[in-house]
C-alpha cells in the first residue's frame, strides 16, 4: 500500500526543466514540500508558482551544486526554511556525446563536474538530515533517488564519458544503499531509456544530426512524468519496502 507524503521534504536538483520539473510536480501532488534547485531560477520561479498554485509548497533555491559550497549551502538553506529533509532527488544530468579520439576534454569535465561531483556533494550534505528523518515521524523513512540511464548499464561506442559518468552512479548507489538502508534511509537508481527532455539538446550540431536526432524520429520515447512516476513510486512505498533499482525504457527502445 502507498502512502502519501504529508509532512515531509524533498529536494530536487536539476527542477528547472524536464525530469526534474515533472519529479517536483509529482512529489508536490503527493503533499510534500519541495525545493527546487538549479541554475535558471526564472523558470524555478515560475514552477513555483505553478504548484503553489495547485495547492503545494515549494522553495525556489537558485545554486550550481557543481560548486560544493553552493550544493551544501543549499541543502542547509533547505533544512531552515523547513525544519528537516525526508528526500533526496539526484537529477541534474548533462550528457554530451562523441568519440573519445579527439575529444572536447571541457566536455568531459563538464558532465563529470554535474553528474558525479555535483550528485555526490549533494548526498553528502544530506545525509545527515536524511539519517535524522528516519528516525522519527512522519514516516521514520527516508529516500535518495539517483537518476542514472540505460547507459549506466549498457556502454556504447561515442558514449565513453557519459558511461563512465552514469555507470559510476550505479556503482556509488549500490555502495550507499548497502551503508545506510537499514539504518531506514532508502537509497535508488532510476535508470531511463529515452525521455523526452533538453538532454541532447546541449550537443553539438554534428552530434544531434548523427546520434541523437535519428533516435528520436524513430522511437516513441518517455515523457518526464514516465520517469516522475517512477520517482513517486520508489518514495511512496511503505517503510518495509525499499527499490533500489527501477529501469524505465520506452517500448520501442527495450
Amino acid at each position: 500500500m502507498a502512502t502519501n507524503l504529508t509532512g515531509t521534504v524533498a529536494l530536487v536538483t536539476g527542477a528547472s526543466s524536464g525530469i526534474g520539473a515533472a519529479t517536483a510536480r509529482q512529489l508536490a501532488e503527493q503533499k510534500a514540500s519541495v525545493v527546487l534547485v538549479a541554475r535558471r531560477k526564472d523558470r524555478l520561479d515560475d514552477l513555483a508558482a505553478e504548484i503553489e498554485k495547485a495547492g503545494g509548497t515549494a522553495l525556489v533555491l537558485e545554486a550550481d551544486i557543481t560548486d560544493r559550497a553552493q550544493a551544501e549551502a543549499a541543502v542547509q538553506q533547505a533544512v531552515e526554511h523547513f525544519g528537516r529533509l525526508d528526500i533526496l532527488v539526484n537529477n541534474a544530468g548533462l550528457m554530451l556525446l562523441g568519440p573519445v579520439v579527439g575529444a572536447d576534454v571541457e566536455e568531459w569535465e563538464r558532465m563529470i563536474a554535474i553528474n558525479l561531483q555535483g550528485l555526490l556533494y549533494t548526498t553528502r550534505a544530506a545525509l545527515p538530515h536524511l539519517l535524522k528523518a528516519a528516525e522519527n515521524g512522519p514516516r521514520r523513512v527516508a529516500d535518495i533517488v539517483n537518476i542514472s540511464s540505460i547507459a549506466g548499464r549498457v556502454a556504447w561506442s561515442g558514449y565513453g564519458v557519459y558511461n563512465l559518468t552514469k555507470f559510476g552512479v550505479n556503482g556509488f548507489t549500490e555502495s550507499l544503499r548497502q551503508e545506510v538502508t537499514q539504518r531506514h534511509v532508502r537509497v535508488g537508481v532510476l535508470e531511463p531509456g529515452g525521455v523526452d527532455t533538453e538532454l541532447g539538446s546541449h550537443n553539438r550540431p554534428e552530434i544531434q544530426g548523427a546520434m541523437i536526432n535519428p533516435f528520436y524520429e524513430t522511437t516513441e520515447v518517455l515523457s518526464p512524468d514516465d520517469i516522475a512516476d517512477g520517482v513517486a513510486y520508489m518514495v511512496t512505498r511503505p517503510r518495509h519496502a525499499s527499490v533500489g533499482e527501477l529501469w524505465i525504457m520506452p517500448t520501442d527502445q527495450a
